[in-house]
């Protein structure tokens, strides 16, 4: 359960400043990260060429930026440990940008999607392909049917990806309906589902904002769901249940399509 507080560091005379000095310290990773990148890149393109290496020092950015963070206690809870050496279909709910954040605790490498527009961003959008993580551009088909054939391939290359499939933050924690792109590719390709539950972020960093506010959140791997025996026919109940699964373990309702 997220708890909130702070004292001192929710009073904006002092969030302000704590803030955008981590924003700017966020960069300044972002900067030092991109000839580290380069090297191990040149130095394991033989014998990594799914990036897996890459993607965990992609990650190791982003528990390094939490922990010079003043204002988040994230955890991960996983005592469900999914076999490293399988890939699998990781599916979270989303409540906030932060979310990126609390799923770098993760012991497990795993590919994100972004938005094409954060892909542009200099230095760290070469930083994200060089990774392997995938752009997807929302209300796009054409992006969409693109960003699950980047999955499918960085499935066969042994490499586990990570999925909002509401599609969206939610503003209220309800559950929304799943998309169901993803379960379908999981099932044709034979991959299980693990999902994530993660509570707390949505006050970390509000929407429309960049003065973070003192949180603990966490994020919880529960059990994973198989699809062996499944077909294509099957994606809507895999998700629908993978969706309820969540929902109870969150302890929120679902929203209706």
């Amino acid at each position: 359960m997220a708890r909130t507080g702070g004292g001192l560091l929710n009073h904006g005379i002092v969030a302000v400043p704590l803030s955008y000095l981590w924003w700017a310290a966020n960069v300044l990773l972002v900067l030092a990260w991109a000839p580290m990148m380069a090297v191990f890149r040149l130095a394991t393109r033989r014998r990594d060429p799914g990036r897996r290496r890459m993607g965990r020092l992609m990650m190791n950015a982003g528990v390094a930026a939490l922990r010079i963070n003043p204002f988040w206690d994230f955890r991960a809870i996983a005592e469900v440990r999914p076999d490293a050496a399988r890939p699998c279909l990781f599916v979270s709910n989303h409540r906030s940008l932060a979310d990126v954040y609390l799923l770098a605790l993760l012991p497990w490498e795993m590919k994100f999607l972004s938005k094409v527009s954060v892909f542009r961003i200099p230095v760290l959008g070469w930083e994200m392909s060089l990774a392997g993580f995938i752009p997807v551009e929302r209300g796009d088909r054409a992006s969409g049917r693109q960003a699950v054939e980047q999955m499918r391939e960085r499935f066969l290359e042994k490499s586990s990806v990570v999925v909002f499939p509401e599609g969206t933050r939610s503003a209220d924690g309800a559950l929304g309906p799943f998309r169901e792109g993803a379960f379908r590719l999981a099932i044709d390709l034979g991959v299980d589902v693990v999902p994530l539950a993660i509570s707390g972020t949505e006050t970390a960093l509000p929407k429309h904002s960049l003065i973070l506010r003192k949180t603990a959140a966490t994020v919880e791997v529960l059990r994973p769901v198989s699809t062996a025996g499944l077909s294509a026919a099957d994606a809507p109940a895999l998700a629908e249940r993978v969706r309820r699964e969540m929902a109870a373990a969150l302890h929120v309702p679902l929203r209706p399509a």
